[in-house]
């Protein structure tokens, strides 16, 4: 059966089937818009992927430096921890958050900077100085790997769950609503044409009916003007009078 399926409750009308394939071309180029983006975002999602596993990596490196280099600390200074919770007033390494724009999609990126000078200059003076400032600059690394992986990591949820919604959007598009707007053009198509051939058919009856009476009509006429013509022939002016008997003289 033509137009078989789920279809959308309208009447079948011109107007309709020409809203309907509006409703169409419009749905094809959101399907199309959305597959671009939801490839688009696909694709950064994957770079993501791989930046977080070298940032993981990174990361498992530089603590491991920096697990060592405070273990040196520790053996030539001895415990530093007091002496720098003292000396820490203000917080020196700040993150500032800045979005990125990916597709239509807001990504966070944060980004790590120097903000004051450096409080703990004099940590060390006596003894250990260049194993406490070698100390500092490998976790100052470490936070800064840390920063990135939180922005990745940030960014990964976020893709994920965008992507998600986006596949769903396109999956309903093309599964459900497109084929659901072609079922009803073809069913609105189909009503048109059996209108059309409905009507088609009340013409020529219509026509054969007219036919006929017509005909009737000019037999009728044609009737009554034969009748009309015989009234109106000129008749015999002999025939008015009597038939006289035969005289016979004898």
């Amino acid at each position: 059966m033509s137009g078989a399926g789920p279809r959308l409750a309208v009447f079948p009308t011109r107007m309709a089937l020409t809203a309907m394939k509006n409703r169409l071309n419009g749905a094809q180029t959101g399907h199309s818009l959305l597959k671009r983006k939801s490839e688009a975002l696909t694709r950064r999602f994957r770079e993501i992927v791989k930046k977080i596993d070298e940032a993981k990596r990174k990361m498992g490196k530089v603590m491991q430096v920096a697990s060592f280099s405070y273990a040196e600390v520790k053996y030539s200074t001895g415990d530093i921890g007091y002496q720098v919770r003292e000396s820490a007033k203000s917080a020196q390494l700040k993150v500032r958050a800045k979005t990125e724009n990916v597709s239509g999609v807001q990504l966070p990126a944060f980004d790590m900077y120097i903000d004051g000078q450096n409080a703990f200059e004099l940590t060390g003076l006596g003894r250990g100085g260049q194993q406490v400032q070698k100390c500092k600059d490998t976790y100052a690394k470490a936070c800064e790997v840390l920063v990135e992986l939180a922005s990745l990591q940030t960014a990964f949820v976020i893709l994920d769950e965008v992507i998600k919604v986006t596949n769903r959007r396109v999956n309903a598009i093309e599964h459900v609503i497109i084929p659901r707007i072609e079922n009803t053009i073809r069913w609105i198509t189909s009503e048109l044409d059996e209108q059309d051939r409905e009507e088609f058919f009340r013409l020529k009856k219509v026509q054969n009916k007219k036919k006929v009476v017509r005909d009737e009509n000019d037999r009728a006429r044609e009737a009554v003007e034969g009748g009309a013509t015989a009234d109106n022939a000129p008749s015999n002016i002999l025939s008015q009078y009597d038939i006289d008997e035969d005289v016979i003289f004898r």
